[in-house]
């Protein structure tokens, strides 16, 4: 398994990342337990979660992720050998993620309860990196907004107060390294000169969507990721299964997210369709799988420190490995930049 380094940090990880985001709903433990065994057995040893899981995201099941992933850890007794990610939720109204009736906010009481939280749930005493998953300031986030830029005038809890929060937890040894998710260019340029600023941790990472029908990332983050050393931990790289071409022409397969929970409005673009079809043909021109196309799209760009994949089932989890065999040619490139020009970014 090829490893690549996790921002300025010591550690090397490996190109791929085991998603947990499933686990404790449409993953049961038993499959999630076989599942972390088989990614360790192939040199996948880093799994990130977050305190929010499992996902579509509710009070019975928060947290269940990080529970499974700590019951794992205890009866294999191999905490020393995993890299372990998990986040903190960024401002939400969801208040049963927090002791007490308020808001979720990124504070420092907040901060801190969400952390001692998640290392007991992951039966630990420290985290590896700790992620901020969105944040508290109001942006434009999970492609939820397609009508043009929104200037928000909240601009949350500042950035330098977090950071104190995240430093005082790195001091302690509860956290080794930062990382953000769902950020854009000017705020993860923000957290970079505030660390500079007031020497509080720098961000080694940033988990963003990334894949065929979403290449945003490329726009700004890209040149930022790669000269700030501020690595993208890609997540949804087959764009929620959609680029498998398993939902063309509106199926929806029993067990499949779509068809459980109905939460693929991301992909459901008006170009979608087409953008997809045409992945699909295109990975089936060069005879794979379009599972595995779209996963090694994602895992050879030069600013990806790790792919982050979730696997639903046995055969989902092979095509995944799979997908690391396929020698990313000229050609392929060539054929999706030149469908990505005619179809650009139809899901963001």
């Amino acid at each position: 398994m090829e490893k690549r380094r996790l921002g300025h940090t010591d550690l090397d990880v490996p190109a791929l990342c085991l998603g947990t985001m499933m686990y404790g709903d449409q993953i049961a433990e038993s499959a999630a337990v076989a599942q972390m065994d088989a990614c360790v057995e192939r040199g996948i040893n880093f799994f990130d979660t977050a305190e929010m899981y499992t996902v579509p995201p509710k009070p019975e099941t928060q947290g269940e992720s990080e529970r499974i992933i700590g019951r794992w850890l205890k009866a294999r007794n191999n905490r020393d050998k995993i890299i372990l990610a998990t986040k903190v939720s960024g401002r939400s109204p969801a208040a049963y993620m927090r002791d007490g009736p308020a808001e979720t906010r990124l504070t420092h009481d907040q901060i801190r309860f969400a952390v001692e939280r998640s290392l007991k749930n992951l039966q630990t005493d420290y985290i590896d990196l700790y992620q901020i998953h969105w944040p508290d300031r109001d942006v434009q986030k999970f492609g939820a907004i397609r009508t043009g830029y929104t200037h928000y005038e909240d601009t949350g809890e500042p950035i330098e107060k977090t950071l104190d929060t995240l430093g005082e937890l790195v001091a302690e040894g509860k956290i080794r390294h930062v990382g953000l998710s769902n950020e854009t260019p000017y705020g993860v340029m923000r957290f970079l000169r505030v660390s500079e600023s007031q020497k509080a941790p720098r961000v080694v990472s940033i988990q963003n969507a990334y894949n065929l029908l979403n290449r945003v990332f490329e726009t700004g983050l890209a040149e930022i990721a790669l000269e700030e050393k501020v690595g993208l931990l890609a997540y949804s790289p087959i764009a929620q299964g959609v680029l498998t071409g398993k939902y063309l022409d509106g199926a929806a397969p029993a067990g499949s997210r779509k068809a459980l929970y109905d939460r693929l409005n991301r992909y459901e673009t008006p170009a979608a369709e087409e953008a997809t079809r045409g992945y699909v043909a295109l990975a089936n021109d060069f005879g794979v799988s379009p599972a595995a196309f779209a996963m090694q799209f994602v895992t050879t760009r030069p600013f990806v420190t790790s792919n982050i994949f979730g696997a639903r089932t046995t055969e989902q989890l092979e095509t995944i490995f799979e997908s690391l065999a396929i020698n990313w040619t000229q050609e392929m490139e060539s054929a999706v930049n030149e469908l990505h020009g005619r179809i650009q970014n139809p899901c963001p």
